[in-house]
This record gives C-alpha cells, sequence and structure tokens, in this order.
C-alpha cells in the first residue's frame, strides 16, 4: 500500500486510497489508484494543489470516456473533476462550462437557448477533456469555438488562457503541464432551438447507424493519418481515414483475449465484456503493427493509455 496518503494536506472534499479506476472507466477495465481525490469546489482544489508535494504524480480526470487505465493502476493521486466543476451558463450567445460538464450536456443547454453547439452531442465526454484534446466532428472542433479557458496551475494558481494561446492543433492542445481546466467559455453560432434540436437529433441517429454506441467503448481508437487544412486546423474532411487503412489491413473484427475491433466500425476498439487492458492495449498495438506493414501508416493512438502495465 502506498504512503502518499499520509503526504497530502487536509481538504474539504474527499479522499479514497487504492481506488478501482474499473468502475470510472468507459472500458470497465484497469487497477487501481494509490489515491482518487474528489475536490469540493475550486478553492478546495487550490489548496490542495499548493500543499501536494511537488514529487507526488498527480492526474485529472473527467468520465475517463477517452482513455485505457493499464492494469497496474496509476501512482499518484487522480483527481476527479465532478459536482462543483459542472456548471453550465449561457448569456447571449456565449456559453461558459465547467471541465466536468458533459459534452451531450452542454450541447443540450445551449440549444434551448438557441446556441448553436450541436457538435458536441455526440463527443463522448466531459469539457475539459474536449478542450485538451481539441475534440470535435462533423467539421467543428473546440479550436472553432472556444474564447477563453479558465486554469488552474500545478501550483494552484488560476489563470485565464485565451485560445490562441492554447496551442489547439489536430486531437491535442498545449495545455502547461500539470494544469486542471477549470471552465471553459465559448461562442456559437444563432439558431432556433426546435431546429438545433432535431440536429442532434439527426446526428445521434446517423452515429447509430454506423458505430457500437452500446459497446463498452471510447470512440475512435486511433488519429486519422491526416487532418490539417491549409491554415493549420484541423479538419474532418480527410482523404484518408483511419478506419479505412485498419479495414484494408485486414482488422476488422480482430480480437485478443476479450478485446475486439469493432466489426461495424474497425477504429472502435471494444471491449466483449472479458478484456483487461493489456488486452486492449496490445489489441491496439497489433493494428498499428497490421496497419503499418500493409500500407506504411503508422497509426497514432487518439486514446490515451495511462498508469502501469501488471506486474510493473
Amino acid at each position: 500500500m502506498s504512503d502518499i496518503l499520509s503526504r497530502l494536506p487536509e481538504v474539504r472534499g474527499r479522499y479514497m486510497e487504492d481506488r478501482d479506476m474499473s468502475a470510472m472507466s468507459w472500458l470497465r477495465t484497469g487497477g487501481p489508484a494509490d489515491v482518487l481525490y474528489m475536490p469540493a469546489d475550486p478553492d478546495d482544489l487550490s489548496d490542495f494543489l499548493k500543499g501536494c508535494p511537488e514529487d507526488v504524480p498527480i492526474l485529472p480526470v473527467g468520465v475517463c470516456s477517452n482513455m485505457i487505465v493499464r492494469d497496474g493502476g496509476i501512482r499518484g493521486v487522480v483527481i476527479r473533476m465532478g459536482r462543483g466543476f459542472n456548471g453550465v451558463e449561457v448569456e447571449g450567445t456565449s456559453v461558459r462550462a465547467g471541465c466536468a460538464a458533459l459534452d451531450a450536456q452542454v450541447a443540450r443547454r445551449a440549444a434551448e437557448a438557441g446556441v448553436d453547439l450541436t457538435f458536441l452531442r455526440t463527443i463522448p465526454g466531459a469539457i475539459g477533456g474536449a478542450v485538451k484534446m481539441n475534440a470535435g466532428c462533423y467539421g467543428t472542433y473546440m479550436a472553432d469555438v472556444v474564447v477563453e479557458a479558465e486554469i488552474m496551475l500545478r501550483g494552484g494558481d488560476v489563470v485565464t488562457i485565451p485560445a490562441d494561446e492554447l496551442g489547439f492543433a489536430y486531437r491535442s492542445s498545449a495545455l502547461p503541464d500539470g494544469a486542471v481546466v477549470l471552465s471553459v467559455l465559448m461562442e456559437g453560432g444563432k439558431g432556433d432551438p426546435d431546429t438545433l434540436a432535431a440536429k442532434m437529433e439527426e446526428q445521434l441517429a446517423k452515429r447509430a447507424e454506423s458505430q457500437p454506441v452500446d459497446d463498452l467503448s471510447c470512440g475512435s481508437t486511433f488519429r486519422n493519418p491526416a487532418g490539417f487544412s491549409s491554415t493549420g486546423q484541423a479538419d474532418d474532411v480527410h482523404d484518408l481515414k483511419a478506419w479505412k487503412v485498419i479495414d484494408d489491413a485486414g482488422c476488422r473484427g480482430l480480437t485478443q483475449g476479450g478485446a475486439i475491433m469493432s466489426p461495424k466500425h474497425p477504429n472502435f476498439l471494444v471491449n466483449t465484456g472479458t478484456a483487461t487492458s493489456a488486452d486492449l492495449e496490445g489489441l491496439g498495438e497489433e493494428v498499428r503493427k497490421r496497419v503499418l506493414a500493409h500500407s506504411g501508416i503508422e497509426l497514432q493512438w487518439e486514446i490515451m493509455r495511462i498508469g502501469e502495465h501488471s506486474g510493473a
């Protein structure tokens, strides 16, 4: 058992030692975190960061919708952003959302107020992760709507960073090391609430037709091999798609243990119910190997892999 807990400051939030991460992961796999910390509010989080020893690793997470937690677990402190960080406020066409607000929730709340952030409706996860990964679909990315992000630095201080300093790129950003996204200010277009609601229903139906929405999955496993417009911004209109090169390499339906590349959409890595994190990551690496051998393309993971391998 780790002795990290005894070195952490007193907080108003909650500490949980040796916390099973599989219950939090969308893939339902993974080992324990040494300590899970659930801050009560931003002030509590600031006090924690100011008092946390610098040699203790920290990892902020939302709903764990885009990560494989390895079977050996996570050393240090996992910060679970939840209540106190999930507010959504709309004023005119501006929307401020807390880091733990679900993408779908933000899209719905905005649409009800006549603001078009509908691209968020089908993106799994929370707004904090969406900023970190520059999430997007249907040709729109977070980089297109973010005005500024409120960030808490590793030392506990809060800064506001404008969008042009966040380093947005294809499926990535350049947040400071150890920083925690607190909230994001976004600007959407005007729209009729009923029209926006119908648009989101169409998107959900389209997704259900082509993606295994009822399976244990984190969505797209690998980034599309190409993905930049002439201005350097992410662009969803690619000549080359990850699913296509995976399919061409014969990896649709490929399995390892309880993991499978979805027969419905071969860029979706799925836990059939018995997979370990090692099965999932191992299958992903096998797909990368086969695609490289078949087409010379080196796929890049979109899903984060965190923690230690079992027995490490």
